[in-house]
């Protein structure tokens, strides 16, 4: 059974139109819909609106729908990554352990070394025998007419020349944390050249022919040491072993300078660099991602295992030597014998080439130890396939 209901009809166009629409009975009941027919249903009385006047209809305005974050997103896959494997984000704590501990280590060498030169008296007979003959027994070439370096403004602008080049090269790399630590390595170096000078005691255990002015550590010594490490530590993976042989090839010529112009002893040199380069280790124990490598570009370096190699090696051959000659005119140097004069220069020399060179290769080590570890997840994608053998 059907029902004829009579609809009426609004729009703006049309004011008023009037339909019939044919509905099933079960609706017109459910609706309480009544049938009339058209004689029965009275005519409604409609005013017409102008259609300036009529206001339309709101249409609701669908609802922004917040649409899914893609995983693959740069900012969360990066997170993703990080979360698989934090060396993205830090170095190895194997890496950041042994920057520790040969920091402290560098230190302790350094105040034992100003311990054995100055405090005991066969320290202050040997530092006494080498700054008297150093400069009669060194080649022609570190002369103080010949060699730049022996002039004291030449090894401060240096100096500066290559720290400011340091942080430029961090910053221009955008390794903001690493510029902030170069400058702090920087600041506190400096002030522990120029606090522990004036602080440090050297008494006067036997008579010496030296002058007793200048004292350990270095000054000149930690300004190129403290310049070379910053500018090792800022560089690319590329130019590392070249800075460190740069670095060992400036702080040799300035150690060896200040020695001949008997203006240090070589006690202070040695203090001066194990200083320096137990500041920077413990610098780089705290690494962070802004100063590491970035992840594509990690990978291992043929020249830092080399140079880093070769550097060590040679700097613990040097302490053998200069130990055993060391040992060797340990009784003469007791009673001020004439003889013990180019064993002492030539161990002295020894001292120095072998400190900075362990300093030097262990601080290159370290760096890459730290600015690149490598990842166990595949730093450049997949490992190629190994080639299969021919039947």
């Amino acid at each position: 059974m059907v029902v004829i209901t009579h609809v009426i009809v609004w729009s703006r166009r049309f004011p008023c139109v009037s339909v019939l629409a044919i509905v099933p009975h079960s609706f017109a009941r459910r609706r309480k819909v009544v049938a009339m027919s058209d004689e029965q249903t009275p005519q409604p009385q409609w005013h017409l609106v102008p259609e300036h006047m009529a206001t339309p209809a709101r249409v609701p305005q669908p609802q922004p729908v917040a649409t899914p974050r893609d995983p693959q997103a740069p900012e969360d896959l990066a997170s993703q990554l990080v979360q698989v494997d934090p060396l993205l984000n830090r170095p190895r704590r194997s890496s950041m352990v042994l920057c520790i501990v040969f920091g402290v280590l560098f230190l302790a060498l350094g105040g034992l070394a100003y311990w054995l030169g100055v405090h005991t008296v066969l320290g202050q007979s040997y530092e006494d025998q080498v700054i008297t003959s150093y400069a009669s027994r060194m080649p022609a070439f570190l002369s103080s007419t010949a060699f730049p370096f022996s002039n004291s403004l030449v090894v401060i602008i240096t100096s500066l020349v290559m720290g400011a080049l340091a942080l430029v090269v961090a910053l221009v790399r955008k390794r903001w944390w690493l510029a902030v630590q170069l400058a702090g390595f920087i600041v506190v170096a400096f002030i522990a050249s120029r606090v522990l000078k004036p602080v440090l005691p050297r008494p006067f255990l036997i008579h010496v022919e030296s002058s007793t002015t200048n004292s350990a550590p270095s000054g000149h010594v930690m300004m190129a040491a403290i310049a070379s490490v910053a500018l090792l530590c800022a560089v690319p993976r590329v130019w590392r072993a070249a800075c460190a042989l740069i670095g060992v090839l400036f702080t040799l010529s300035v150690g060896f300078s200040v020695v001949t112009m008997r203006w240090h002893r070589p006690i202070d040199v040695v203090m001066a660099v194990f200083i320096t380069s137990g500041l920077v280790l413990l610098m780089l124990a705290c690494t962070a991602r802004s100063g590491m490598d970035r992840p594509g570009k990690r990978v291992p370096s043929a020249s830092v295992q080399i140079v880093a190699s070769a550097l060590i090696a040679l700097g613990v051959c040097a302490y053998a030597y200069a130990t055993y000659v060391i040992w060797e005119i340990s009784l003469g140097l007791s009673a001020v014998a004439a003889w013990t004069a180019r064993g002492a220069d030539d161990s002295a020399t020894a001292l120095i080439v072998g400190t900075v060179c362990v300093v030097f290769g262990l601080v290159l080590s370290l760096r890459q130890l730290t600015a690149s570890p490598l990842s166990k997840m595949g730093l450049i994608g997949t490992p190629p396939t190994p080639p299969k053998r021919r039947s």
